[in-house]
């Protein structure tokens, strides 16, 4: 992977970052990372933000624009928002339904395969962290208190589901039906809300 590309990959994972952050992350000099930063600032991919300090100059902390989130959408958006409009004009919104649900039939069946040998939520979210990253979710996982943050930098489904927030929905009750009863999973981010990144809270129902 190219320099500018692990830069941008970096900062889609961790929002606003300054050039020394990147720098320490990525193993690169300060320096090279400016270098590269000011020539995706040119090609309209990245931006920055002056951050007023405490003490010391004001901290410069680059972001992705609306053009670089673009960089990591799906390759396929216009051919599956052309299919489910195509669904939706011959078999009407229960003919959409029936696909989504096929969808989350067919996913659900492959996730609880990959957790069959987990004992216990942690372990059963690593393993779902992992297949999420490994579909183009840019997944990690965090636990806070006795909670776990479920965190999906990018979405590549994002355009279809503009087009059919079904599919939203969709996500959550997969999860749901995944972990079962027992837990609870609450989307606190949302990237077709506008938000940067989708994350749930995932813990045990009090």
């Amino acid at each position: 992977m190219k320099s500018t590309d692990r830069i941008l990959h970096t900062i889609k994972r961790e929002g606003s970052v300054s050039a020394k952050a990147l720098a320490d992350e990525l193993g690169m000099t300060t320096m090279g990372v400016r270098q590269h930063l000011q020539s995706l600032e040119r090609d309209g991919l990245v931006d920055f933000e002056d951050i007023r300090a405490k003490v010391g100059r004001p901290s410069r902390h680059w972001s992705l624009t609306a053009h670089g989130h673009r960089r990591f959408a799906d390759s396929h958006h216009d051919l599956s928002i052309t299919l489910i409009d195509s669904v939706q004009d011959v078999f009407g919104e229960q003919g959409v339904a029936k696909v989504i649900a096929q969808r989350e039939a067919a996913t659900f069946a492959q996730y609880q395969d990959a957790l069959k040998d987990c004992d216990n939520l942690e372990a059963k979210l690593r393993t779902l962290a992992y297949l999420r990253e490994s579909e183009g979710y840019m997944a990690e996982l965090h636990q806070d208190g006795t909670d776990y943050i479920l965190i999906e930098h990018h979405c590549p489904i994002c355009h279809a589901a503009k087009s059919c927030p079904a599919l939203c929905r969709s996500e959550i009750q997969l999860f749901r039906h995944l972990l079962g009863e027992a837990y609870r999973v609450e989307r606190e981010e949302h990237i077709v809300s506008g938000q940067r990144r989708c994350t749930y809270r995932i813990g045990e129902k009090t």
